[in-house]
């Protein structure tokens, strides 16, 4: 099997030589270089055209940021950012998600870290996912004809909906297309898990938040569910919602990692599912693996008339979890990226 190409770009020779061996311990993957800062390293995507580049943030003489647009500009490759887990580390993460980076990985700090293996095991997954995805421009401002199927639709039976939305990889910039697009009297909550460790959750509902006519917050454990406001669920936390007389409430936990994952798309999903008197609505946006499904068929089966919407392979940046929803002969819609807005608004507010 052809091998993934990997060029490596951090200041640090001490981490370029931790990136390189965690790559090179899966023999899929061939790092072909490494690079000092963005300026060595544009100069060697050009040279020598890697399939994949793991890009650091903070470096001197090019920074990440400015290297990433460059890349995506002149010399387009699939890019996973080295992100430390700060504040500021979060803001620039997203930054880069926004810019065209495929995904992001929280930097090896410390020998523990290092020697860490699912650190290892969460970098090869995402570069080698990476090496799959197309980085030529998406067709999200074009048309891309709903397909419907023909699975029992729902009526607006009862007075309150729920809309839950599951992502992972590229879920940032995905929920760009769609939270901002929503109109501030939207007349549901809308509770969102992205798969995204402790901090950086917080980051990206400050950052929804600041594009967006709704209210977008990072959820807190017990907070009562309004309308028009999005819930994230924080990184390393569950969230479940819960009926507490006619209100709906927020629940997290640190519950074992469901599909690998906490928080879960099929913990939000399944608990959603357990609602009564309820209008539910569930979307599965782009990502690798399956989370979601399980919650869907669940959702399903508790009450058929639950619409359920996944993106379309035509713009999701990875097709895993829509793909696995698909399959389940469970999904209402599969809409483009741009149309899950329009979807949503349709659907709710009618």
């Amino acid at each position: 099997m052809k091998s993934i190409r990997v060029l490596v770009i951090d200041d640090s020779a001490f981490m370029r030589k931790v990136i390189k061996d965690m790559l090179e311990s899966d023999r899929r993957i061939q790092v072909i270089a490494t690079a000092r800062n963005g300026e060595d390293g544009i100069r060697k995507i050009k040279k020598l055209s890697p399939d994949v580049v793991t890009l650091d943030i903070h470096m001197p003489v090019m920074d990440g940021i400015t290297a990433l647009q460059y890349i995506m500009g002149e010399c387009p490759v699939p890019v996973v950012m080295l992100s430390s887990a700060t504040a500021e580390g979060a803001d620039k993460t997203l930054q880069a998600i926004s810019n065209g980076a495929v995904d992001f990985i929280t930097k090896p700090s410390g020998s523990l870290s290092i020697e860490n293996g699912q650190i290892t095991k969460e970098i090869i997954s995402k570069v080698i996912a990476a090496s799959g995805v197309s980085i030529a421009e998406k067709p999200e401002e074009t048309k891309i004809q709903s397909t419907d199927i023909p699975v029992q639709n729902r009526k607006q039976t009862y007075s309150r909906t729920i809309v839950t939305i599951g992502t992972s990889t590229g879920g940032p910039r995905a929920l760009q297309q769609v939270i901002p697009c929503l109109p501030a009297d939207f007349s549901a909550p809308i509770l969102i898990v992205q798969h995204m460790p402790p901090g950086f959750t917080k980051s990206l509902a400050e950052r929804l938040n600041s594009m967006s006519a709704v209210h977008v917050k990072e959820a807190v454990h017990g907070e009562v569910l309004e309308d028009g406001t999005a819930y994230i669920a924080p990184g390393n936390y569950h969230m479940h919602v819960k009926k507490r007389g006619i209100a709906m409430v927020v629940e997290l936990s640190q519950k074992e990692p469901v599909n690998g994952h906490r928080p879960s798309v099929d913990v939000l999903f399944e608990s959603a599912g357990d609602l009564d008197q309820t209008n539910k609505i569930a979307v599965i946006l782009t990502g690798m693996g399956s989370d979601g499904s399980n919650g869907i068929k669940r959702m399903k089966t508790i009450d058929p008339s639950t619409i359920t919407i996944a993106e379309s392979e035509k713009t999701a940046v990875i097709y895993g979890m829509p793909k696995s929803a698909v399959k389940t002969n469970c999904v209402n819609h599969i809409v483009a990226l741009n149309q899950v807005a329009d979807t949503l608004e349709n659907l709710v507010n009618v």
